[in-house]
């Protein structure tokens, strides 16, 4: 039985997790990749960290020599990071190795160039632990789903972000307040910029998105919103009409067969699947046409979800290896064009401070009215001299609806424009 040869650059959380499955293995890998699985080099910043049940003689500091080594085959990238991942696994694929990264950052940005080198070597290049950590949705979406036309996606695809908003919405408790309890547990870095703003999110929004609609899709393409203003009474107004606020992936085609990509905050009914999903759990729910709804559901990061899909593509690519034969490549032949964000249409629930004076709600739906924006209900809550609006819209563009809050601004029957949150998961 042939032995391939693997080499790994980086060796963190998920890193450590991957070569402790595979140098423990008892032969299960082999019997199911057909081939004999060896660990043979791992690319590390610092020699010295304690790496318990990892080989000293596998480590090294020179990710050059990993990648230029003629006898590995393959190589698993977890080192994270635009630079110098993308450098090296072009290498990697111009000396013929078939690649394996979780890397959601690098592919989002540079997804397109890696296909291209992974085409004109004839190599492998497999992500799925890129999104939702053991969530198998990448794969479905490339091979079990392909002979569908899948129409939207909807996920929640950052832990972090899922945590903070579960917490919110069980506690009452501010954001700056469950944020600190996560950075305290571990959900959240202590720099959580990248998780609260949405651009992890954004990222694997876009390999979804390239995935399903068979187009390009880069990071530069998704609107991005994170959760960081979102606050109790936001939360506390979802719930008061049964809804609950996640911070939503969602790409889609548009009535004029464009993609639109967007992330942010988004107020679903609590009877959605995808209301449910709790904590640091991620869920992906599909639309398509023949299927119909599908959803995945599971941890969507974390050492060992991650290195569970990671170990998953390495024995799909051993099975290519051994057979001499290679997976699915890129499908980008739709090449559809990307939808502005100002033209993207969906419902919004605006929360106004305004004068508690007669005429004021007149006034407030002709601006609604003026924009072509149709008012479905609204709530009204006196506070002494100001009172509480709650509106919510039928269907509007996004343009539309920024012209409205725009001049609802600087109205001066408008107080204040508290808050702007979009709304999915019922009809408009």
């Amino acid at each position: 039985m042939k032995t391939l040869q693997i080499g790994m650059l980086g060796c963190g959380n998920v890193g450590v997790e991957v070569a402790r499955l595979l140098t423990s293995d008892s032969g299960d890998f082999k019997a199911r990749a057909g081939a004999e699985l060896e660990l043979v080099k791992i690319a590390v910043k610092d020699m010295e960290k304690a790496r318990p049940g990892i080989a000293k003689k596998l480590l090294t500091s020179d990710s050059d020599s990993i990648v230029n080594d003629a006898d590995i085959e393959i190589i698993i990238e977890v080192m994270g990071g635009i630079e110098p991942a993308r450098k090296l696994l072009l290498t990697a694929m111009k000396n013929g190795k078939s690649v394996i990264t979780a890397n959601k950052a690098l592919l989002a940005k540079h997804g397109a160039e890696l296909y291209d080198a992974a085409s004109a070597n004839g190599v492998d290049l497999y992500y799925e632990a890129s999104v939702g950590g053991a969530i198998p949705i990448l794969r479905p979406l490339r091979d079990s789903i392909v002979g569908d036309h899948v129409t939207r996606i909807m996920g929640i695809v950052n832990g972090t972000t899922n945590y903070i908003l579960t917490k919110m919405d069980e506690n009452g408790s501010a954001f700056a307040d469950v944020l600190k309890e996560a950075q305290a547990l571990g959900y959240a870095e202590a720099d959580p910029t990248a998780d609260i703003e949405g651009h992890d999110a954004a990222a694997k929004a876009a390999i979804l998105a390239g995935l399903a609609f068979h187009s390009r899709v880069s990071v530069d393409d998704v609107f991005c919103e994170g959760i960081s203003g979102i606050t109790a009474t936001d939360i506390s107004v979802a719930k008061a009409i049964d809804h609950v606020i996640k911070l939503l992936a969602i790409a889609e085609l548009t009535s004029d067969n464009k993609i639109s990509v967007r992330v942010h905050p988004t107020l679903i009914p609590r009877a959605h699947p995808l209301a449910s999903v709790r904590n640091a759990f991620n869920a992906v729910f599909v639309e398509a046409e023949s299927a119909g709804e599908l959803m995945f559901y599971g941890r969507g990061a974390g050492g060992e979800p991650t290195a569970s899909a990671i170990l998953g593509d390495l024995i799909a690519v051993a099975r290519h290896k051994s057979g001499g034969s290679l997976g699915a490549g890129e499908s980008a032949y739709a090449d559809l064009e990307i939808a502005a964000i100002s033209s993207v249409k969906t419902r919004y629930l605006i929360r106004l401070n305004v004068a508690d004076r007669p005429g004021v709600l007149a006034t407030v739906a002709q601006i609604f009215a003026s924009h072509n924006v149709s008012i479905q209900t609204v709530r009204q809550s006196g506070r002494g001299e100001d009172a509480e609006l709650i509106v919510m819209t039928h269907g509007a563009s996004d343009a539309s609806l920024s012209a409205t809050v725009k001049e609802l601004a600087g109205h001066d029957v408008v107080k204040s424009v508290e808050s702007v949150i979009r709304v999915e998961g019922a009809t408009s």
